[in-house]
């Protein structure tokens, strides 16, 4: 059998194929090497993967993760993840590499992720020819689930959105000053932490103020992700998160005022994935 993980800092999920047909699907923690030390990812590899499937019974594991984009990092997981499967094939890759191979298999075009982080690169169907660096929620990420969380967040703190803005936060989340900087600078997923907002915007875009934060974070997606690409006019581009597929109509708008063609878009790669690998 095959098992297939698609991971981020947030959960994972996992699908088992056999003799060619999807067999189980299931979902974990999180697993992300920048974040977790190698103790903790083999803890929840041991209490949340092992008891839902036998190691020997599988022979490759592709594993596709936040966070394994340098080669100590995917050692981290290959090295953790030969404990329980030592008998398989295991081939450790980054979440901007299984976007590419879920969204476009073996042709080429504009990869971008839009989910509680963001990135992008330029794919040619076989490998990541260029790739612009997202460089974390702090520094960029923009226009994903922690950038527009962050944004809200901030404006929530500050005053910065109407009065009925501010009401319509406070009936949906019960968060202050001391609770917000304690999650951000001392949680161990702050970036996690932020994203869970976007969900709430995007139920919200019927507000103006939220629509604009919503477009405005998309637009600086395009602005740093897509338009730097030479020709980007005359490429596809495709989308995988769930903050891409749930704001799929404004980030139509935004396509459209970029002049950029969205030819696909995924809210999870894990199909996609499926595909490639059953094809490959």
């Amino acid at each position: 059998m095959i098992l297939i993980a698609d991971s981020g800092s947030t959960k994972t999920e996992w699908q088992l194929i056999a003799n060619g047909k999807p067999y189980k699907n299931f979902r974990t923690s999180g697993i992300n090497p920048y974040y977790q030390q190698k103790e903790d990812i083999i803890n929840r590899l041991q209490t949340e993967l092992i008891p839902q499937i036998n190691p020997l019974s599988v022979n490759k594991v592709f594993f596709y993760g936040a966070g394994c984009g340098s080669e100590q990092q995917k050692n981290i997981i290959t090295n953790t993840l030969s404990a329980f499967f030592a008998e398989s094939d295991i081939s450790v890759n980054s979440d901007i590499l299984g976007a590419s191979r879920a969204l476009f298999g073996k042709e080429k075009g504009i990869v971008c992720i839009l989910g509680t982080g963001s990135g992008s690169c330029y794919y040619d169907g076989k490998n990541i020819t260029e790739q612009i660096p997202s460089l974390g929620f702090i520094l960029g990420d923009e226009g994903s689930g922690a950038w527009i969380g962050k944004k809200m967040i901030t404006d929530y703190l500050r005053g910065d959105m109407p009065l009925q803005c501010i009401d319509i936060i406070k009936s949906e989340f019960d968060i202050n000053k001391e609770n917000i900087l304690k999650q951000v600078n001392h949680g161990s997923l702050p970036g996690t932490y932020l994203a869970q907002f976007a969900r709430f915007i995007s139920n919200h875009t019927y507000n103006s103020y939220f629509f604009r934060l919503i477009y405005d974070s998309f637009a600086m997606f395009a602005e740093k992700y897509i338009i730097r690409y030479k020709n980007y006019e005359n490429k596809t581009c495709g989308f995988v998160g769930s903050v891409a597929f749930h704001n799929r109509v404004v980030l139509k708008n935004v396509s459209e005022y970029y002049g950029f063609r969205i030819s696909r878009l995924l809210k999870a790669p894990m199909e996609g994935l499926i595909k490639y690998h059953n094809t490959d």
